[in-house]
C-alpha cells in the first residue's frame, strides 16, 4: 500500500506524521486490496477560530475510492474521528463483497469451467397463443385506448402486416412505436 501524508498551510511534525501513519496501518486488518492511502491535514482559520481538516483518500482495487473529510479543533481528534469513519466504510465494503453473489466466470476464478455443449435435442419449445394480447387493427386499438382512463399499451397489425405498439400518453394524445 502506498501511503502519503501531506500538510496544507500547516507544518507537519514527526509525531503527527507517525500518528496518522499508524492510523492508516490499522486499515490492513480488513484484508481488502488497498492500493493507496493519502492523508491531507490542513490548518483552517475561520472567523478567528483555528481548526484542522483531515482528509483520508483510500483507493481500493476495482476503482473503488473512499474519501472521508473531518473538521475538528484538535488535529489528533480529527484524525481519530476520520479514521473511525474510514474503518466503518471499509467494514461496509467488505460486507458487501462477502455477501455478493458470483455473477461471472471472472468472479469464479481459474477453476471455473463453462458448459461445453448444450444438448438441444432434449429441449422442446411449445408455442402458446395468448388471447389477452391478440393483435388489434388500428381503429380497434384507438377505440380501446379511448375507453381506458389509464395509459395502456395495445399491440396491433398495421397495413404492412408489422406488429406495432400504440399507447395513450399522459397528455391524452396517442403514441405509436
Amino acid at each position: 500500500m502506498n501511503k502519503s501524508i501531506t500538510g496544507r498551510h500547516f507544518e507537519l511534525t514527526e509525531t503527527i506524521k507517525s500518528y496518522a501513519d499508524a492510523a492508516v496501518e490499522g486499515l490492513n486488518k480488513y484484508h481488502l486490496d488497498i492500493i493507496s492511502a493519502s492523508t491531507i491535514i490542513a490548518a483552517n482559520e475561520k472567523q478567528g477560530k483555528k481548526g484542522f481538516t483531515v482528509e483520508f483518500i483510500v483507493n481500493l482495487k476495482d476503482k473503488n475510492t473512499i474519501v472521508i473529510t473531518q473538521v475538528d479543533k484538535d488535529v489528533y481528534g480529527a484524525i481519530d474521528i476520520a479514521i473511525e469513519r474510514v474503518k466503518k466504510s471499509l467494514r461496509r465494503h467488505a460486507d458487501k463483497i462477502k455477501g455478493h453473489k458470483i455473477m461471472s466466470f471472472k468472479d469464479l476464478g481459474v477453476e471455473a469451467e463453462a458448459v461445453a455443449e448444450l444438448d438441444t435435442e432434449e429441449i422442446e419449445i411449445v408455442p402458446m397463443e395468448l388471447e389477452l394480447h391478440k393483435p388489434l387493427y388500428f381503429d380497434e386499438a384507438i377505440e380501446a385506448l379511448k375507453a381506458e382512463k389509464k395509459r395502456q399499451f395495445i399491440v396491433f397489425n398495421d397495413e404492412e402486416g408489422l406488429m406495432r405498439v400504440m399507447y395513450k400518453r399522459a397528455d391524452g394524445k396517442f403514441g405509436l412505436y
